[in-house]
């Protein structure tokens, strides 16, 4: 399977069914941002904790996908769709050594108007 970067290069697509995100690629998960666009009193929910039994968040690996369940999230597709709102994912590619600062991405998690997810690689998540 190739890796995230080159997968976001090549215009892949993501899922989204409610509350749970399905991206086309394995990844190595640092935290999650979750918000709304153009909101200046809003902040993003972060979260880091990604073991089991969390509460907020689960995570699983198919063979060609891995798939994010905000567990106590609505339906994402109606809070975030026509372009409302965004997740950030702080990531590397599986496998990569995550304390090298080149290995280390943020990936922009776009809701379109269906159940499409658009990804955009993006140098800091501050300035969107």
């Amino acid at each position: 399977m190739k890796g995230f970067v080159q997968a976001i290069r090549d215009g892949e697509k993501g899922l989204v069914f409610r509350n749970s995100v399905f991206l086309p690629f394995h990844l190595e998960i640092l935290s999650i941002w979750i918000g709304k666009e153009m909101s200046l009193i809003a902040v993003p929910d972060v979260y880091t904790d990604f073991s089991e039994g969390n509460g907020h968040i689960a995570v699983r690996s198919g063979d060609t996908y891995t798939n994010i369940v905000f567990r106590k999230g609505g339906d994402l597709r109606k809070e975030f769709g026509h372009h409302k709102g965004h997740i950030i994912i702080h990531a590397a590619e599986k496998g990569a050594d995550i304390f090298r600062h080149e290995n280390r991405h943020y990936i922009k998690v776009g809701f379109t108007n269906k159940h499409t997810l658009e990804f955009e690689l993006i140098d800091d998540p501050f300035y969107l």
